[in-house]
C-alpha cells in the first residue's frame, strides 16, 4: 500500500495545483516520469521477493533454494524501499540538481524531508519540524540560520528581508486575498536556545499575519532542541552558512540553495508557478 499511496499524494498536489491555476501544466508531466520508475522497481521486488518466499531453505543455495541469511539480508535491504522512504526522485523542473547538497547532508534532494525535533520559539513547545507541515499544498522553505543570525547583516536576515518584498517569490506567486503562506510557506530554524532569542524581534516574513481577522501565525520559527539531537548536527547543516531546504508539498526535498542564493531561489519557483492575478 505504500507505493500506490504515494502514487495518488505524487499526482493529487500537482493536479490540484494545476488545476487552481498555481503552477504550470507541464508538472503534470512530471507524474509519469516519477513514478513509473517506482513502479517497475515494485514489480521487480515483487517478483524477486515472491521467488525467494516459494523457495526452500537452502544453507547454500543449491537445488533452486534459498539461503536463509541472504533471505534476511534482502528484506532489511530492501525495508527501507517497502515502507516507502528510500525513494529518490531524479533532476526535473521540481527537483533541482544537488549543487548545494553539502550545505546539509542529511537533506538528499530528491529524498523524502528528513524531520528532526526543534523546540518552537514562541511557547518553547517541542515539534518535530516535519510535523509542523500540513498536507495543503503549499511549498516549503526551511531557513536555517548561519551563526550571525538573527542580526542585522546576516545572510538570514537578508534572505528573510528578500522574501518579505515585492521582489520574493512570495509577492509574485500568492494570489491576491490568499494567505501569505499559502503557495510558499516560509520556516526558520535558528541555533540559538529559545531563552536566547525574542518572538517580536524576528523578521515579519516568519510571523505572518493571516486569515479573516489577520491575526498573527506564531508557529514559524524554531530553535535547536536541547534535550534532543541538536537538527544543525543531526542533519548536516552548515552551521557558519546555513542554507535553505526547499521541500514540495509531498514533503520531498526539491533543493538546496545558499542563504544568499535569493536569484536562484526565484527562478526555480518561476519554472514551477505561474504568476498571480493582481
Amino acid at each position: 500500500m505504500n507505493v500506490p499511496m504515494a502514487d495518488t499524494w505524487n499526482l493529487g498536489w500537482k493536479l490540484a495545483a494545476v488545476l487552481r491555476g498555481r503552477a504550470k501544466p507541464e508538472l503534470l508531466h512530471t507524474y509519469s516520469d516519477e513514478r513509473q520508475k517506482i513502479a517497475q522497481q515494485l514489480i521487480d521486488f515483487d517478483r524477486e521477493f515472491a521467488k525467494m518466499f516459494s523457495a526452500h531453505p537452502s544453507e547454500d543455495g543449491a537445488a533452486g533454494g534459498v539461503d536463509p541469511e541472504e533471505f534476511q539480508q534482502y528484506f532489511v535491504t530492501q525495508g527501507r524501499f517497502t515502507a516507502g522512504v528510500a525513494t529518490k526522485y531524479a533532476p526535473s523542473m521540481i527537483t533541482a540538481e544537488p549543487l548545494f547538497e553539502h550545505l546539509a547532508e542529511g537533506f538528499p534532494v530528491g529524498m523524502r524531508f528528513h524531520s528532526a525535533s526543534v523546540v518552537r520559539l514562541a511557547d518553547a513547545k517541542p515539534v518535530h519540524l516535519g510535523h509542523a507541515a500540513r498536507a495543503d499544498g503549499a511549498w516549503r522553505l526551511y531557513v536555517f540560520a548561519d551563526r550571525n543570525a538573527p542580526a542585522a547583516g546576516s545572510h538570514f536576515r537578508e534572505l528573510c528581508d528578500f522574501l518579505g518584498s515585492d521582489a520574493s517569490p512570495i509577492a509574485r506567486f500568492t494570489p491576491a486575498g490568499a494567505d501569505p503562506d499559502s503557495v510558499i510557506d516560509v520556516r526558520a530554524v535558528l541555533q540559538q536556545g529559545h531563552r536566547e532569542l525574542a518572538v517580536d524581534e524576528m523578521p515579519p516574513v516568519l510571523q505572518p499575519r493571516k486569515g479573516r481577522f489577520g491575526l498573527i501565525d506564531h508557529e514559524k520559527i524554531f530553535c535547536a532542541d536541547p534535550k534532543a539531537s541538536d537538527v544543525f548536527d543531526l542533519r548536516g547543516i552548515n552551521r557558519d552558512t546555513g542554507c535553505v531546504v526547499v521541500v514540495r508539498p509531498d514533503q520531498y526535498v526539491a533543493h538546496v540553495l545558499p542563504l544568499q542564493g535569493h536569484e536562484a531561489l526565484t527562478d526555480f519557483f518561476a519554472g514551477i508557478l505561474v504568476d498571480a492575478v493582481r
